[in-house]
């Protein structure tokens, strides 16, 4: 794709056939892009300079929103049947993790489009009603551990956050990373922070599904794509996700490196007390640990990502 220039939709189809990871991981094709994490890349440790943790998951989200459409569930109760003066206290909680409320890993079986699922895999064979046979979340039962990285949109731009009318090209990831001095590397995982607590805290409390744009969500571009798979990215984690709808008539254009690329997407972060941190500590590198439930045959888990700086 020329520099700086917007893709068509003919672009963006043919760039991802052109770029599939399909077959690239032959002997552990179920994790996907997670194969370029390396042991030498896992050995993330060494990034740690203070040892302090920043969580990078909103609260359970059990409070029915605009965004909340499926609250997830939580409820607390106490049982009297152990023996003795002492109690416990337990607790329930359901989820439906997919959609833009709660903090979560996609699998790579979770979407696709119409050249098939990840892999090349036809969802009428691997998709049961027991769970998926291929590309699960259970591929990643041992947990992802790597170097993070830290992109500022906000801070770049000098403004709050990210707006639909203004939406993150790749192009402009490349400067980011050049402005903080950082350089995605394969088997990273990447963050783009886009200022979604702003946002909200502008738009009533909100995201999306504000009155006078219903279903208008600012995001990342289909073009970012290119800066994702040039660069072999392991993890793309982000606040705001795609921009949508868009003008590829695509429903989100960037998670098509879920199913072409193997790229893990963690959904729905809460990256502005990390941004807090980068800034603080003027890096925007550290070391990342994901532990996604072990559902067997799962579309994905509730996560909660911890950066490690």
């Amino acid at each position: 794709m020329p520099e700086r220039q917007v893709p068509t939709r003919a672009d963006v189809e043919a760039y991802l056939r052109q770029k599939k990871n399909w077959g690239r991981w032959s002997g552990n094709g179920s994790a996907g892009a997670v194969n370029l994490i390396t042991p030498e890349k896992r050995a993330a440790a060494r990034l740690v300079k203070r040892g302090h943790t920043v969580s990078l998951s909103r609260p359970w989200p059990v409070t029915p929103t605009a965004e909340n459409v499926r609250p997830a569930q939580h409820c607390t109760y106490h049982v009297d049947e152990l023996d003795g003066d002492w109690k416990s206290a337990h607790d329930y909680i359901g989820t439906a993790p997919h959609g833009i409320a709660s903090s979560h890993i996609d699998a790579l079986c979770h979407m696709w489009g119409p050249d098939g699922m990840w892999d090349g895999r036809d969802p009428a064979k691997e998709i049961t009603p027991y769970g998926v046979r291929y590309g699960a979340v259970d591929a990643w039962r041992d947990g992802i551990v790597t170097r993070g990285v830290l992109l500022d949109v906000p801070r770049h731009r000098r403004k709050p956050y990210v707006t639909y009318d203004a939406p993150v090209h790749g192009w402009e990831l490349a400067d980011i990373a050049k402005e903080h001095g950082v350089e995605p590397q394969p088997g990273d995982a990447l963050f783009v922070y886009s200022g979604r607590e702003a946002f909200a805290n502008d738009h009533g409390g909100t995201w999306c599904g504000h009155p006078t744009w219903l279903g208008r969500w600012a995001g990342l571009h289909a073009s970012c794509l290119w800066f994702i798979r040039e660069r072999d990215i392991a993890v793309l984690g982000w606040d705001m996700m795609d921009q949508y709808p868009n003008e590829y008539c695509i429903s989100f254009g960037v998670h098509g490196a879920l199913f072409y690329f193997g790229v893990v997407l963690l959904d729905n972060l809460l990256l502005e007390p990390l941004a807090e941190v980068c800034v603080e500590e003027g890096r925007y590198e550290f070391m990342l640990t994901v532990a996604p439930l072990v559902i067997s045959g799962g579309t994905g888990s509730p996560a909660n990502p911890i950066a490690i700086s």
